[in-house]
């Protein structure tokens, strides 16, 4: 008898064959657009997201815009009203306090496991981020040193390889990102931020655990009160907003 070929296996789908980057909807680059407007700075907390302005910025139809809202709100990065303009999320002093305060906790958490856990690359990762901390606080221009430190903090998130620990900590920053822009642009608080990021790298480096959970938590307490400072003075906060 003839043998019969087995059956060949089946082509996989087109979209599985592109890359990343082409697969993404119209909405996914909306979203990320509007997403890193709002990280940077450039839509404060309280500033409306209109949905006729922005489809006209980024040339696409009210519904991209819609579904790219609807996603931010979910991450928390803006708010929603029934019947009204979305806005980007804004909060009461307490509240932000709160948020600073669980931030601290994860960075702490973040720093400790990676004294414990960091490899050589991890180390090698840290220091050209302290690095380039340094070369840029030398010039005592905030935008680049704003991005060298964030550059410093994901390192560190990175070497706790604690993949879940690091994606609610990077959450967590992108909805404070704007107060903390505002913090680190703050007069004088570059130098400090320096002389606190080496006692962290050398903890962490140094493989104390206990040390450099603490040293972090510090860190973030400082950040916590010149952020709040900074958002009143910059009026970040809405009129209606509470302060106890």
């Amino acid at each position: 008898m003839k043998k019969v070929p087995p059956p060949k296996k089946p082509a996989l789908p087109r979209r599985a064959h592109k890359p990343a980057g082409k697969s993404q909807t119209q909405g996914d680059r909306v979203r990320a657009a509007i997403e890193m407007d709002i990280v940077a700075g450039r839509y404060l907390p309280g500033a409306v997201l209109d949905e006729k302005t922005l489809s006209e910025r980024h040339g696409t139809s009210r519904t991209p815009v819609r579904e790219a809202i609807k996603h931010l709100a979910s991450q928390g990065l803006v708010d929603l009203r029934p019947h009204a303009s979305a806005y980007v999320s804004r909060h009461s002093v307490s509240g932000l306090a709160e948020m600073f305060e669980m931030m601290a906790f994860l960075e702490s958490a973040c720093a400790s496991l990676a004294s414990r856990r960091h490899t050589a690359e991890d180390r090698i990762s840290l220091d050209a981020a302290h690095k380039a901390c340094a070369r840029v606080s030398r010039r005592k221009d905030p935008e680049p040193f704003y991005t060298a430190n964030k550059r410093f903090h994901e390192a560190i998130y990175r070497a706790s390889h604690n993949s879940y620990l690091e994606e609610q900590t990077i959450n967590l920053r992108n909805r404070l990102e704007a107060y903390r822009r505002a913090a680190t642009f703050h007069a004088g608080l570059i130098a400090a931020t320096m002389l606190e990021h080496e006692r962290i790298l050398k903890a962490i480096l140094a493989m104390d655990e206990a040390a450099a959970g603490t040293l972090m938590r510090s860190h973030l307490d400082t950040l916590q009160n010149d952020a709040v400072s900074m958002a009143k003075a910059l009026a970040l906060l809405s009129p209606s907003s509470t302060t106890d």
